[in-house]
């Protein structure tokens, strides 16, 4: 089978856009957190989440291209421009068949589907835009990254709520190593601070309301965590066979080297007791890459900031990998802290995150980390970043219907 590198990492998030500056911030343990100015939140309970600050989607798509897409299409087309950028990924005529897009997105053009009901209801059917569809509808992430980069391989989107971007990776990964492509660009993107979204997430009682203290309001594994905070952006990376990236010498930051995946079958929302469900996936992910649990030096956890999901992640850790994380030989951070969560992006977004960490050898740190609580009792890197060679790293992202993906990255001398 195919090895798969990556190659290339394109990031649009709220505590920056590129590859280096959202990295920089990331280790500085800045939070991206703030109060809400994309509509009026008056009457809301939650009023804060992770907006990408000052996007401007013309550096990437053309102006008039814009009616054609949603805000979650646009950071998609921005984050997978970096990639390649990043990647210095050049393609021949005959290559580009056998290079291709998947992109996960849980909920779509939700400010598209808002803006057209008002128009519908204001205005009459009439007035409706013939672009509705296309913005809305999930697949034109990939779909439009494809054109843009004339990627002619297998296209499409994976739906699997926050672990979208996530399984978009690892699925993008197993079609390099079945040899059945060459090069994949992967991710996830989403875009969903609306009146809709934000009132759906709030109902269900599930996002924090520390509205006067935005920044401190994502604190996973701390005892006075409240929920989690809504964010959104893309994560895009550029995959290709080891073989193919040798051959033009390209920059490797880590290789895919395992992919697990499963379901609680347990419940719409709440994980499975001990995370059962999770576990399964981390230990197929790690049977995949062919590697024993305390080879791994770093989890980037889902770690949400829920009352609920944070102590069974914890518990799930703890069962799979041992003496090895309760003994703090296992460190794990979760950067929703800093960014939120960004629900079909995030999985995307962490995967890069633990791409970087291996390249650079420092682990980013869980801020607003005070008081632990003392059923989450692994070392998750509080309030810090830190220094390590890292060996292997595993990104873990859970969904609503107890969908599971975990990914081992692994350096390429490792």
């Amino acid at each position: 089978m195919e090895r798969v590198v990556i190659t290339g990492i394109g990031l649009v998030t709220p505590v920056g856009v590129g590859t280096r500056e959202p990295w920089r911030a990331l280790l500085g343990g800045e939070s991206g957190i703030g109060p809400i100015s994309r509509f009026d939140t008056k009457g809301f309970r939650a009023r804060i989440a992770g907006e990408v600050k000052g996007w401007e989607p013309t550096r990437w798509v053309e102006k008039k291209r814009l009616k054609e897409m949603d805000r979650f299409t646009e950071f998609a087309l921005g984050a997978a421009a970096l990639a390649v950028a990043d990647a210095g990924l050049e393609l021949t005529e005959a290559e580009r068949a056998r290079a291709g897009c998947f992109i996960g997105v849980g909920l779509g053009g939700l400010p598209a589907l808002e803006r057209t009901k008002e128009t519908l209801t204001a205005k009459g059917p009439e007035k409706v835009s013939p672009y509705t569809i296309p913005a809305i509808i999930s697949n034109l992430a990939a779909g439009q990254v494809s054109m843009a980069h004339h990627l002619e391989g297998p296209s499409y989107c994976i739906t699997s709520a926050c672990s979208s971007g996530a399984h978009a990776v690892g699925e993008a990964a197993q079609w390099i190593r079945l040899g059945k492509a060459d090069v994949m660009v992967a991710g996830g993107a989403e875009a969903t601070v609306t009146p809709v979204g934000i009132a759906g997430f709030e109902a269900m009682y599930a996002l924090s309301r520390r509205n006067d203290d935005p920044q401190r309001a994502s604190r996973p594994f701390d005892r006075d965590r409240d929920g989690f905070v809504c964010g959104e952006g893309s994560g895009i990376l550029v995959l290709e066979s080891l073989s193919r990236a040798s051959r033009r010498g390209a920059r490797i930051y880590a290789e895919v080297s395992g992919y697990g995946a499963s379901s609680d079958a347990h419940h719409i929302t709440q994980p499975a007791p001990e995370h059962r469900g999770a576990q399964r996936a981390m230990r197929m992910a790690l049977e995949d890459a062919k590697i024993a649990p305390d080879a791994v030096d770093y989890v980037n956890a889902h770690g949400t900031s829920t009352p609920v999901g944070d102590v069974e992640e914890s518990r799930a850790l703890a069962a799979v990998f041992g003496a090895h994380a309760t003994d703090g030989k296992l460190w794990v951070s979760s950067t929703k802290s800093m960014m939120g969560h960004l629900l079909g992006a995030a999985g995307a977004v962490e995967t890069a995150i633990c791409a970087l960490a291996i390249a650079d050898g420092c682990v980013p740190p869980t801020i607003n980390l005070v008081h632990p609580d003392p059923e989450c009792s692994l070392d998750y890197v509080a309030n810090t970043a830190r220094r390590r060679t890292i060996r292997h790293a595993m990104n873990n992202s859970f969904g609503f219907g107890g969908t599971n993906c975990a990914l081992v990255l692994s350096g390429l001398g490792t």
